[in-house]
């Protein structure tokens, strides 16, 4: 073979070899792209799905208990119960009822009903009413002396996550038992325009959107220990807990207090799809923000200092979105 024959078997040869690469490369790209949809696949169909991937977590003896604030709402209540009942480690709910009237049978029924539908599988899923002489917003961090579990999981009637989310907060839960976890967070900072350093102003959603610091993690969402309930219902001052009463609004963020005043650390703040499936709520009143930052003012003064610690720390369940 001449010098000119030899040329163009190794052009024929490197392109391709170049070829084969690119092909290597875009197969990898397209399979590596189906695998990422598989997995994404169950997100995309909303909250009343069910992962197959929860199933590893059925062997677990140790789970956690749902206490839900309720008023007034039956059917978002029996849509909430019907959702996370199916949750694979939950061990019981309790519904902080503070209505004037007890619980109608019906409803009792179509509660329990639910339950034992969603259970079939061989797990145990309690259901309790915890009925409340006085309507008040500290009845939700009342103290349950027959709670099973350490770990609490607070929400709202009308907040609804999938329970891929929940049993995610309740493993990282697990590894800093002593701080809230949880998917709603908030902020507070120094109010620029006082001259002392004691007076705090109160950061909703878009303050922790825009400064990517947050301080507190709500409880209409939240996990926390058992304990904090004791704490709240024998420790909370009760000049605070009168003004919740009172005002109707702050509760969570007594307990955010509460929960960094024992452990002198920041809360966790897992990201997560929520699904409100309720109307308006306290936050949509007028003049929230103000409200809430007079909370922040006057527990820091009831505690005698400021115990919140802001943080960036965000926990992403990375198995299940593409960029983290």
């Amino acid at each position: 073979m001449n010098r000119r024959g030899v040329q163009r078997f190794r052009q024929a040869l490197i392109s391709t070899v170049g070829s084969v690469k690119i092909k290597l490369v875009l197969g990898f790209c397209i399979g590596f792209t189906l695998i990422a949809l598989a997995g994404r696949a169950s997100g995309f169909m909303g909250w009343t799905s069910h992962s197959t991937s929860l199933e590893r977590y059925s062997g677990s003896s140790k789970g956690y208990a749902i206490v839900m604030n309720t008023w007034k709402r039956y059917d978002l209540l029996k849509q909430s119960i019907s959702h996370y009942s199916r949750c694979p480690r939950l061990d019981s709910i309790h519904i902080v009822w503070s209505e004037p009237s007890p619980p109608s049978d019906s409803l009792k029924k179509f509660l329990y009903h639910i339950i034992e539908l969603n259970t079939r599988d061989g797990r145990q899923v309690k259901l309790k009413f915890d009925i409340n002489k006085e309507d008040s917003l500290n009845n939700r961090f009342k103290e349950i002396p027959d709670l099973e579990t350490d770990a609490v999981f607070s929400i709202d009637d009308d907040v609804i996550f999938p329970c891929s989310s929940v049993e995610f907060a309740f493993d990282v839960w697990q590894s800093a038992s002593d701080t809230m976890v949880g998917f709603v967070p908030r902020m507070h900072w120094v109010d620029p325009t006082n001259g002392h350093m004691d007076h705090y102003i109160y950061g909703g959603w878009w303050s922790v959107w825009w400064t990517g610091t947050y301080s507190m993690v709500l409880s209409k969402a939240a996990f926390f220990h058992k304990k904090y309930l004791k704490l709240y219902t024998n420790e909370m001052p009760a000049s605070i807990k009168d003004f919740i009463t009172k005002n109707r609004n702050c509760e969570d963020i007594a307990m955010s207090f509460l929960v960094a005043n024992v452990t002198g650390a920041p809360p966790i703040w897992v990201k997560g799809k929520i699904f409100e499936i309720g109307s308006t709520g306290i936050s949509s009143s007028g003049g929230h923000i103000e409200k809430r930052t007079h909370c922040v003012d006057r527990f820091a003064a009831e505690f005698g200092r400021m115990p919140l610690v802001p943080t960036s720390v965000k926990a992403v369940d990375s198995r299940n979105i593409w960029f983290w």
